[in-house]
């Protein structure tokens, strides 16, 4: 394996944000020069520690609303690891010192920030949805969430009752439920922002992003998209149709209910933008902090963008991992001993810009960033109406201009995922890219493998040649790859690999290094440059005959 990387000086300045489709939340002068801390159990079960865990959030989602004062330390295998190395990034590089309180001390929160709520609301401990509806009250009454056993912490700081849902919906379905609260509270709610609070399911719940939806006197649900449920599915559709164009839709699907194609695909209809996880945590937080006035986004390119590159008869590879930056894949070991590309979520510009600044400031010469998915944020292009389309890419490329990046990756599961059905782009969808990202200089398709491919202008699209699997071994993978390099004898060959999640670099590293044959791992630019001097591959896109599968 040879490896080519180019190094490039990090630049620091200041950012100018240009008019955006949605307002941004609050955003404050400068970071604060105190905040408190309070670190949360790893017991997210409903039984367990999610009533004080569901608390501490909505108080969060209250003392936060006009400043950033309270700030969770999420345990060591949550899924969006980086909540604690930012703990880091505050204090040093943005001058926040913490008081940190014990272990769940909702007592000692509450005698600190009570102030801030008007009273509490009592969810039913027999349901489970309640909880998700008592969010939507704590944020448009300004209520502390409290089960019937917190009702004297709450009164012991002098918080007096405002709504008790107990009882209430005992014997109803969802739908039922979610209608009641429709009715109730959903004329009150943000048109900005609505969260979806799915994800685990059952008697585990991680409420994580909750704060931020409180903070924003959001609706709250779990319905789901799937026609299995046409009761929630019809009320589901009638929020969506509600919320302002061009919008977001935070949280994630119910993993019990209704699929993230299904979800997906029906947000990006109405024009709406998806922004994951369920448990992002600290957003309340971290959306009011600015950049520091000596940061500017700076990527690393390797090519000019009207660079020409000559190609050798050789596999050249590429690996791009997706996830919210790999969803702690960032901090474990390898990074940087490879050329890498990592997909942006570029809606954290508005939601997280703290966590890009640590991201652009953390990378090494070798990290590479590329935007996506397929928009201003997680959406499908395939179900994007042709009159929503033009707006929301405007909006993707002003934020790509912001963030320095000249990748623009693709990904549509309203008519397949990896295991079913297609996940390629029509050609006229794929005239819209090229019509509007004329600065791109090429464009990534898939998640699991896919076959659209073209070359226009020196801008190529390729598709992920292969997906690499969490639980795949590194012996299995390399086998994988060794296959693929035998059914594509024609040299150059470009295999461009997708890696999932919580992969590390060094388990990539170590599948390049148990190849036969000899294969050049290339930072992304350089790739698609190289695919661009010399096409080996065919053009492609979807075919009218070509399977699909609406239940991804």
């Amino acid at each position: 394996m040879r490896l080519r990387s180019i190094f490039l000086p990090l630049l620091f300045a200041s950012v100018t944000f240009g008019a955006w489709a949605q307002p941004m939340p609050h955003r404050v002068d400068k970071a604060p020069a105190e905040a408190t801390l309070i670190p949360v159990s790893s017991n997210w079960r409903l039984d367990g520690d999610v009533p004080v865990h569901a608390t501490i959030l909505s108080l969060q989602g209250l003392a936060n609303r006009d400043y950033p004062r309270i700030y969770l330390e999420y345990p060591d295998d949550w899924q969006w690891e980086i909540a604690k190395p930012l703990i880091g990034f505050l204090e040093t590089r943005h001058g926040v010192r913490f008081e940190r309180l014990g272990m769940d001390d909702v007592d000692a929160a509450l005698k600190r920030y009570a102030k801030f709520a008007k009273g509490y609301v009592v969810w039913d401990k027999e349901v489970r949805s309640s909880l998700i509806v008592a969010f939507t009250v704590s944020g448009i009454r300004d209520a502390l969430v409290v089960n019937e056993d917190q009702i004297p912490l709450a009164e012991k700081h002098g918080l007096k009752p405002l709504v008790d849902l107990r009882g209430i919906f005992r014997g109803k379905t969802d739908a039922e439920i979610y209608q009641w609260a429709y009715d109730q509270y959903w004329a009150e709610c943000s048109r900005d922002y609505y969260v979806v609070l799915g994800g685990h399911a059952g008697a585990e719940m991680q409420p994580g992003i909750a704060d931020f939806g409180v903070m924003q006197r959001a609706f709250f649900s779990d319905l789901s998209a799937n026609p299995k449920h046409p009761d929630e599915l019809a009320l589901l559709k009638k929020i969506l149709g509600g919320q302002n164009k061009h919008s977001t839709v935070i949280g994630w699907h119910s993993y019990g209910k209704d699929t993230e194609g299904q979800h997906t695909t029906l947000t990006g209809s109405f024009g709406l933008k998806m922004e994951g996880l369920h448990n992002l945590p600290n957003i309340s937080f971290t959306c009011q902090i600015p950049l520091t006035p000596d940061f500017k986004f700076s990527n690393n390119h390797s090519v000019a963008p009207d660079d020409k590159l000559k190609v050798e008869k050789k596999i050249y590879v590429a690996a791009i991992a997706t996830d919210s930056m790999g969803i702690g894949a960032w901090t474990k070991p390898g990074r940087g001993e490879i050329p890498y590309g990592w997909q942006v979520l570029m809606g954290w510009l508005r939601l997280n810009p703290l966590a890009l600044q640590y991201f652009y400031e953390s990378k090494h010469p070798n990290d590479y960033f590329i935007g996506g998915l397929s928009g201003p944020g997680y959406m499908y292009p395939k179900s994007i109406t042709v009159a929503d389309f033009p707006a929301l890419m405007a909006d993707a490329r002003n934020l790509m201009q912001q963030l320095d990046l000249r990748v623009m990756e693709i990904m549509d599961y309203s008519e397949g995922n990896r295991h079913v059905g297609n996940t390629d782009l029509p050609k006229e969808l794929v005239d819209r890219y090229y019509h509007e990202f004329p600065n791109a200089i090429g464009f990534i398709n898939g998640y699991g493998s896919a076959r659209t491919y073209d070359l226009r202008d020196g801008k190529p699209m390729i598709s992920y040649d292969y997906y690499l699997d969490v639980e795949r071994p590194v012996v299995e993978a390399a086998a994988d790859l060794e296959e693929l390099i035998q059914l594509n004898p024609q040299r150059p060959y470009y295999l461009l690999m997708h890696v999932r999640e919580r992969n590390t670099v060094e388990k990539v590293r170590q599948i390049f290094d148990s190849l036969s044959e000899q294969v050049e791992v290339v930072p992304l630019d350089v790739f698609l440059k190289l695919a661009a001097s010399n096409q080996t591959y065919k053009t492609r896109y979807q075919q009218p005959e070509d399977h699909i599968d609406l239940n991804p």
